[in-house]
């Protein structure tokens, strides 16, 4: 792989495109601005949840949608783009998404997302995003039970 960069901070010079539109996504959820975000995106993409399959979608009514919410329900949402590397039209991100919930609960999600950027705009993305537990089982217990027949 090529172009790794730690870009929680500064991007370098000579960033990847791939790498730059990442860098877009995280404003525009920054700045809570949907159609920043929809520029992004082809119009057509695919977003798929491999440990959650029937949440996969395509194309931008279905993101605006989602979006709408997230933004609504979290109105002080903070994306960090943690890191990114880039391999060709490849991009792999580790995000970390934190807010209130206009419940008065917290948000905070963490995790990975790999896209596929052949140009300035995400065509595919694979999201491996999971609300952070403070307290659970211990691993042992997570084990046991991820094997345990159902």
């Amino acid at each position: 792989m090529k172009n790794v960069q730690n870009v929680g901070s500064n991007a370098a010079s000579g960033t990847s495109a791939g790498i730059l539109c990442m860098k877009r996504v995280e404003q525009a959820i920054n700045d809570h601005d949907l159609d920043a975000l929809a520029e992004c995106f082809e119009p057509d993409y695919q977003s798929e949840f491999p440990a959650h399959l029937n949440r996969a979608f395509r194309g931008h009514p279905s993101m605006r949608k989602n979006w709408t919410q997230i933004f609504a329900s979290v109105p002080d949402i903070h994306a960090t783009l943690v890191r990114a590397v880039a391999d060709g039209e490849t991009v792999w991100t580790e995000w970390d998404w934190k807010g209130t919930r206009v419940d008065g609960e917290i948000f905070h999600h963490r995790g990975v997302t790999i896209q596929t950027v052949p140009q300035d705009r995400i065509t595919r993305t694979w999201l491996y995003m999971e609300q952070v537990q403070n307290v659970g089982p211990e691993p042992g217990a997570v084990v046991r039970d991820a094997l345990s027949e159902k």
